[in-house]
C-alpha cells in the first residue's frame, strides 16, 4: 500500500490528484530555518484577522477563538513544545495546521480568507527583519559610544598615522579610535534609513492583484505597526529590495569591522606592540605555548567574506525573476538570517574587544620617528612665504642629507647645515621637531588635535 501524502492534503492541493516525490517535499520545505519567524506570523494572523472581523467575515467570537488559539501556539513556541509534523511546508502551514487542531479546522480555516502566502511571507519578512535591526541598532549604538569614550579617555595618548601601512605623521589614538567611530556612526543612520523603507506593510495584497473583499490595508499595516502599506500588490509581495539593503548594509558594516579588526591585529604584533587583547579575546596554539594569537579579530574579519557571500548569492537569485512572487524568493531566508546572526555576534564581539583592549602608550609614542615631521618643516617654511612646492623639495634635501650624514633624524642637523641648504631657516626651527606641537597645529576640522578630536566625538554623540 503507497505511503505517499495525497496532494489534496496540501494546503494547494485541490487542482493536485498525483503524489509529490518525497525528495521535492524536502526540497521545497522551508519550515527548517523559518520557524524562526513564528512570533512575526503569529501576530501577523492575530492582526489580519481583526481585519476580517472589521470588514464582518468573522464573528466576535470567533476572532477570540483565533486569538485564543494563536497565542497558545505562540506559547507552545516559546517553551519548545510545539511538535512539527510532516507537511508543514513553512511555519505558516505549520501555525495554522496547528490552529485548526486546537480550536477546530471550521473556524481555522477563515482564517486565510482573501490572503495568500504570498503577502503572509513579505509581512512575516517585513516584521522579522524590522525587529532584527532595532535590536542590531541599540547593539551597534553600544559599540560605538563605547568607542567614543576610550578615545575621551586616551586623548592624550600620541602614535605613528601611517599611509600604505607606512609611518605617515603623528596623531592622536583618539583620532584613530574616532576615524571608526565615524565609520560606525555612518553605518547607524543608514540603518535608519533602511528602517523606514523597511516598514511598509504588504498584508492586504491578496497573491498579487489585491484583496477582493475590501479589507482595510491602513488598519492592517497600523496594527502591524509599520508607517503606510505598499501601494501596488504586485510589488508588495515581490519586493525583497528590503532583504538586498539589508545585506548590503551588513556587508558595509563588516567590511568596516574588518578594518578595524585588521588595523588592531596589526598592532597587536610583537613588532608593533602597542594594543593587547584581553584573554577572553585570545586563544592559544596547539603547539607552541607561547603563543596568543587575535582569533576574535581574525573571526571578525574572516566573517565579511562570508556576509558579502550572503549578499552576492541572493542578489543573483533575484536578478532574473519575473514579476511578482516565485519561488525563487525562498532563497531570501537563509543568507537573510545567516547575515543578521553573524552582524549581531560580530558587533558583540567587536564591542568586548575594544572595551576590554590594553594599550602601550610607551610603545605607541616610542614608534614615532622625526622623518615623520618632514611635513612639518616644509609648513615651517610656507609660514615664511615660501611656495609649498619649493619648501616641500627642500624638506626633502635635509631628510636626504640626515641620511647621507647618518644621522639619528632631521632634528639633529644644525642649523648651519640647515642654512647651507636654504637660508631662509631660522633658529626657531629646533621648534618643529615636537611630536605634540605638531599633532596640535592641525586643529582644523577634522585634524588631529586635541580640540579637533574631541569635536570629532562630540559631533558623534549628538548624531547618535
Amino acid at each position: 500500500m503507497s505511503t505517499e501524502k495525497p496532494a489534496e492534503s496540501k494546503l494547494w492541493g485541490g487542482r493536485f490528484t498525483g503524489a509529490t516525490d518525497p525528495l521535492m517535499d524536502l526540497y521545497n520545505a522551508s519550515l527548517p530555518y523559518d520557524k524562526v519567524m513564528y512570533d512575526a506570523d503569529l501576530t501577523g494572523t492575530k492582526v489580519y484577522t481583526q481585519g476580517l472581523q472589521k470588514i464582518g467575515l468573522l464573528t466576535e467570537s470567533e476572532l477570540e477563538s483565533i486569538h485564543d488559539g494563536l497565542e497558545r501556539i505562540r506559547a507552545e513556541w516559546e517553551s519548545g513544545q510545539f511538535v512539527e509534523k510532516p507537511g508543514d511546508e513553512d511555519i505558516h502551514t505549520a501555525n495554522e495546521r496547528r490552529l485548526g487542531e486546537l480550536i477546530g479546522k471550521h473556524i481555522a480555516g477563515k482564517v486565510h480568507t482573501g490572503r495568500s502566502r504570498n503577502d503572509q511571507v513579505a509581512t512575516d519578512m517585513r516584521i522579522y527583519v524590522r525587529e532584527a535591526l532595532e535590536k542590531l541598532s541599540g547593539f551597534l549604538k553600544t559599540f560605538i559610544t563605547t568607542i567614543i569614550v576610550r578615545a575621551e579617555t586616551e586623548i592624550d595618548v600620541l602614535m605613528p598615522g601611517y599611509t600604505h601601512l607606512q609611518r605617515a605623521q603623528p596623531i592622536r589614538w583618539s583620532h584613530w579610535l574616532s576615524s571608526y567611530a565615524t565609520y560606525f556612526t555612518e553605518d547607524y543612520n543608514r540603518l535608519q534609513e533602511i528602517l523606514a523603507r523597511i516598514n511598509k506593510s504588504p498584508l492586504g495584497a491578496g497573491a498579487l492583484a489585491g484583496h477582493p473583499y475590501g479589507i482595510d490595508r491602513e488598519f492592517l499595516a497600523q496594527g502591524l505597526g509599520f508607517s503606510a502599506p505598499i501601494g501596488n500588490s504586485l510589488t508588495a509581495v515581490s519586493d525583497r529590495d528590503f532583504v538586498v539593503e539589508t545585506l548590503f548594509w551588513s556587508t558595509l558594516l563588516m567590511n568596516h569591522i574588518s578594518r578595524f579588526s585588521e588595523d588592531l591585529i596589526i598592532y597587536s604584533t610583537a613588532e608593533f606592540g602597542f594594543v593587547q587583547c584581553a584573554d577572553a579575546y585570545l586563544t592559544g596554539s596547539s603547539l607552541m605555548p607561547q603563543k596568543k594569537n587575535p582569533d576574535s579579530l581574525e573571526l571578525l574579519r574572516g566573517k565579511s567574506g562570508r556576509v558579502f557571500g550572503s549578499l552576492a548569492g541572493f542578489i543573483m537569485s533575484l536578478k532574473s525573476i519575473p514579476s511578482t512572487y516565485n519561488k525563487d524568493m525562498q532563497e531570501d531566508k537563509e543568507p537573510l538570517f545567516d547575515a543578521l546572526t553573524t552582524v549581531e555576534h560580530s558587533i558583540l564581539i567587536a564591542t568586548g574587544v575594544i572595551s576590554t583592549l590594553k594599550i602601550n602608550k610607551e610603545r605607541m609614542e616610542g614608534a614615532l620617528t622625526m622623518d615623520m615631521l618632514a611635513t612639518d618643516l616644509a609648513d615651517y617654511l610656507v609660514r615664511k612665504g615660501v611656495p609649498f612646492r619649493e619648501t616641500h623639495h627642500i624638506s626633502g634635501d635635509c631628510v636626504k642629507s640626515a641620511e647621507d650624514l647618518k644621522l639619528s633624524g632631521i632634528d639633529q642637523l644644525t642649523l648651519q647645515q640647515f642654512q647651507q641648504i636654504d637660508s631662509r631657516f631660522g633658529e626657531d626651527v629646533k621648534d618643529v621637531f615636537d611630536f605634540e606641537a605638531s599633532v596640535e597645529r592641525r586643529n582644523a576640522t577634522g585634524g588631529t588635535a586635541r580640540s579637533a578630536v574631541l569635536k570629532q566625538l562630540n559631533a558623534l554623540k549628538n548624531s547618535l
